[in-house]
């Protein structure tokens, strides 16, 4: 979704597509981080955020500022607080990803799920940050 335009988006969605590769191909290294964030924080925070500029790193949007952006881009993220309101963090893994002044929604149900991830990659909240933001600073999203 784009914000500052009524037009659709179009043109450059090169992250996007770079994107939802990255998620597949480490779809239980990401599980594993939402279920270690999840645990040290519920949705106290907001929802975990992909921000992929100036080079992407990992963020927390919170909630006020998802339904404040919301008002601003006239209801068109309501879809997306509903799914956030409503998610399950035992069965799926709900973040947002910014880039180029759009967000995308990054929802999947890892198999096994979140927790099970967690356990089997073995490393902590920390180490899973440091893992995942080197390798998204290999990927070419711009």
């Amino acid at each position: 979704m784009m914000f500052g335009s009524s037009q659709p988006v179009s043109g450059n969605s090169k992250w996007r597509g770079q994107l939802d590769r990255f998620v597949k191909e480490n779809q239980r290294h990401l599980a594993a981080l939402f279920w270690g964030l999840w645990l040290a924080n519920g949705n106290g925070q907001g929802t975990v955020g992909i921000d992929l500029q100036p080079s992407p790193h990992f963020v927390y949007c919170p909630q006020k500022a998802i339904e404040d952006l919301n008002e601003r881009v006239e209801s068109r993220l309501q879809e997306v607080l509903g799914i956030i309101d409503h998610q399950n963090p035992e069965l799926e893994v709900v973040m947002i990803a910014i880039g180029q002044g759009e967000i995308k929604l990054i929802q999947f149900a890892p198999e096994p799920p979140p927790a099970v991830c967690f356990q089997d990659v073995g490393k902590d909240v920390d180490e899973l940050l440091d893992l995942l933001e080197a390798r998204m600073g290999e990927v070419d999203f711009f």
